[in-house]
């Protein structure tokens, strides 16, 4: 019907050849810097015609650049969200003292814990290793070449705080947002 437009809400898998919008009037692109070069040329073909809105945290050079020169529309959010603590970031050498203390100091706090070990082959043993080290830590481990069903179990429990500390690949950048996870140590 005539101002009526579709909304899609996907991931990549949008810009398949057999997924074609009919109407569309707003691509939202969230994590612009995870599109490689064949899927903005695909989603340069859709601006002509559509709006776009793209959301990054790490805004990649040449976005940035077509934003300075104002190719393109840029907007800051320089401001968390209501009742957020400001983030600390502490960069040292990996030291299992300070992985003990800063998971001990969130368990005591009520909170849960991510540990990014991205390296598949061995993550079950780091999993053991800090299993040892924080024995009152209800720890897992969760990776993406996990069959779907053992991961979606292991994100459930870790969800709904049955699980303190998930140590896991990066695989959680993919939007979890739980809200009691206030501490994530990068191995």
């Amino acid at each position: 019907k005539k101002g009526l437009v579709d909304i899609v809400i996907g991931t990549h898998r949008i810009l398949s050849k057999d997924i074609e919008p009919k109407n569309l009037g707003l691509l939202i692109i969230d994590e612009e810097q995870r599109f490689g070069v064949a899927h903005k040329e695909k989603l340069k073909k859709l601006r002509t015609d559509v709006d776009v809105l793209t959301l990054t945290a790490t805004p990649i050079p040449r976005t940035l650049n077509m934003s300075l020169f104002g190719i393109r529309d840029m907007s800051v959010l320089d401001e968390a969200p209501l009742d957020r603590l400001p983030i600390q970031t502490f960069v040292m050498e990996y030291n299992e003292e300070m992985v003990r203390e800063a998971i001990t100091r969130e368990l005591a706090r009520g909170g849960q814990v991510y540990f990014v070990h991205n390296r598949v082959n061995d993550i079950s043993n780091v999993a053991a290793r800090v299993a040892a080290l924080v024995p009152q830590a209800r720890v897992a481990f969760a990776h993406g070449q996990m069959n779907e069903r053992e991961l979606e179990d292991i994100m459930h429990d870790f969800i709904h705080g049955e699980t303190d500390v998930l140590i896991s690949t990066t695989i959680i950048e993919t939007g979890h947002d739980i809200p009691n996870v206030n501490k994530i140590i990068i191995d």
